[in-house]
C-alpha cells in the first residue's frame, strides 16, 4: 500500500480538518513505518493565563497528529472517528515548538490504535501522553 509523504499530509491538513485545528500551527514532519513526527509550532493563543500551553490544545494537537498518522500509512484520508482518547499531563508544556512522535499499534480495516507522546521541542522530557482508538466510517 501506498503511503502519504510529508506534502500530502500537510495537504489533508489544509484540506480536511477545520480552520482552528490548521490555525494551531500543527505540522508534519516524517512519516516512518509505523508512525508520523510532528511539531506544534510557537503558538501564544494556545498558552494560557498559567503561562503554559493548555491541555486542550495539547488533546487537540494529539488527535489530530494521530489521525494523519493513519492518514499517512492508508495513503488516503479515510473518514474516521476518536472512539476513545487517554490524555496524561506528566509536566507542563512550556510557550514554544512542542515535538509530537505518532506510533501506531493496529491499524485495523475497521479500527486503530494510537500512542503519541508531546514534549518540548529538542527535549526528552515527556510532558503529554496519549492513547487513542478510532473507528474508520467507510
Amino acid at each position: 500500500m501506498n503511503r502519504l509523504d510529508v506534502d500530502g499530509v500537510a495537504e489533508v491538513l489544509r484540506t480536511v480538518f477545520a480552520p482552528w485545528i490548521v490555525e494551531m500551527g500543527l505540522e508534519p514532519v516524517a512519516v516512518r513505518d509505523g508512525g508520523a513526527d510532528f511539531v506544534v509550532r510557537d503558538n501564544r493563543r494556545l498558552v494560557h493565563a498559567g503561562g503554559v500551553i493548555c491541555g486542550q490544545a495539547s488533546a487537540a494537537a494529539a488527535d489530530t497528529a494521530a489521525v494523519l498518522t493513519l492518514c499517512a500509512l492508508n495513503g488516503r484520508f479515510r473518514p474516521v472517528t476518536t472512539v476513545d482518547l487517554t490524555t496524561h499531563f506528566v509536566r507542563p508544556l512550556p510557550p514554544g515548538d512542542a515535538d509530537i512522535s505518532v506510533t501506531v499499534d493496529a491499524n485495523g480495516k475497521r479500527m486503530a490504535y494510537v500512542r503519541a507522546e508531546i514534549r518540548p521541542a529538542g527535549s526528552d522530557k515527556l510532558s503529554v501522553s496519549f492513547s487513542g482508538a478510532f473507528m474508520y466510517l467507510d
